[in-house]
């Protein structure tokens, strides 16, 4: 099955599952789903990963992200595509996630549930070349500064779950 043919989990505006329909579907139609997101923070919490997203995204590409992850698919939790996700796009298996929160993405072409998990991690990092190009660590001063700044290339809902992230969870 290619990735457009997928069978990604239809979830409704409160956040139920309430179905299965392919990823183009939900792409073209732009149907309630939902993602599974990992924010990865060094182990003494100082400093968040960042990666580059590849050009041929076919959502968001070449924009910078401090969330690994993707649409849950059918018959998957949040947390097991978070998990799946993770060590997909930046080879990181094992490690425990903490649930932090669900916020919600709605624009003219994505409706989504954005299930968030936290990981601390210092590495490595085995980037998948289909999706990621490269990636660092920066403080959380530098996170907060990117977010903050319009031209800085980050992906928009990646901005808006780390600002959430920042007002309910960084210390």
């Amino acid at each position: 099955m290619s990735g457009s043919d997928e069978l990604v989990a239809l979830y409704d505006l409160g956040g139920t599952v309430v179905g299965a329909a392919t990823r183009s579907r939900v792409r073209a139609e732009g149907l309630w789903h939902a993602a599974g997101v990992v924010l990865v923070r060094s182990g003494d919490g100082e400093r968040v990963y960042v990666h580059l997203r590849t050009a041929t995204k076919d959502v968001y590409p070449s924009t910078w992200d401090c969330w690994a992850g993707g649409i849950v698919a059918a018959g998957e939790t949040p947390e097991e595509c978070a998990r799946r996700e993770l060590a997909e796009e930046l080879g990181v298996h094992g490690v425990e996630l903490r649930p932090l929160f669900v916020h919600v993405t709605e624009d003219e072409t994505i409706r989504a549930h954005n299930f968030a998990f936290e990981a601390r991690w210092d590495g490595p990092f085995v980037h998948q070349p289909s999706e990621v190009v490269e990636g660092r660590w920066l403080t959380l001063r530098e996170l907060r500064l990117w977010l903050d700044d319009p031209d800085s290339g980050f992906i928009p809902d990646g901005r808006l779950g780390a600002l959430e992230w920042f007002r309910r969870e960084a210390v």
